[in-house]
């Protein structure tokens, strides 16, 4: 992991070590805890519900603001860590407007990755994939081609 990155898990694994809700990490981190290398890592995004995203806004002392509107993407809770190496966004209530419309995004799976002590989470393989896909950006789609070239 290039060493910005490293640093920025390690603290995100310790600020919520002690979280009550669900989380998960999706996006190109995500696919790098995978063991993928993708092409650039410009945020850590961290998906969990708005309560969890409310105590994690109160320890790092961040106020949650209304993410910038976005035609794929919106939140219920939204707000970014940027005194950490590399920001972190955090999304709760987060949606995806895909063919059908607006869908809730929530991962049925939850795969613990040990990392430098802590446990960092992440949807399984095949369905960060199906979050990447569905997403549908170009650089989602090489992220998903990248877990798919990964041995099995």
């Amino acid at each position: 992991m290039p060493r910005a990155l490293d640093e920025t898990l390690r603290a995100l694994g310790e600020a919520l070590s002690g979280a009550t809700d669900d989380w998960w990490i999706i996006g190109s981190a995500a696919v790098a805890l995978h063991g993928a290398r993708p092409a650039a890592i410009a945020d850590v995004d961290v998906l969990t519900t708005p309560d969890q995203a409310r105590r994690l806004a109160e320890q790092w002392r961040v106020a949650p603001t209304p993410a910038k509107p976005h035609p794929l993407f919106r939140s219920e809770v939204y707000f970014q860590q940027t005194e950490l190496p590399v920001a972190v966004d955090v999304m709760a209530g987060f949606q995806v407007n895909g063919p059908d419309g607006w869908r809730p995004v929530w991962p049925r799976s939850r795969v613990a990755v040990a990392y430098a002590g802590a446990a960092l989470f992440v949807p399984s393989r095949a369905e960060l994939i199906a979050i990447l896909e569905l997403f549908g950006r170009p650089k989602d789609h090489e992220r998903a081609a990248l877990l798919r070239s990964l041995p099995a």
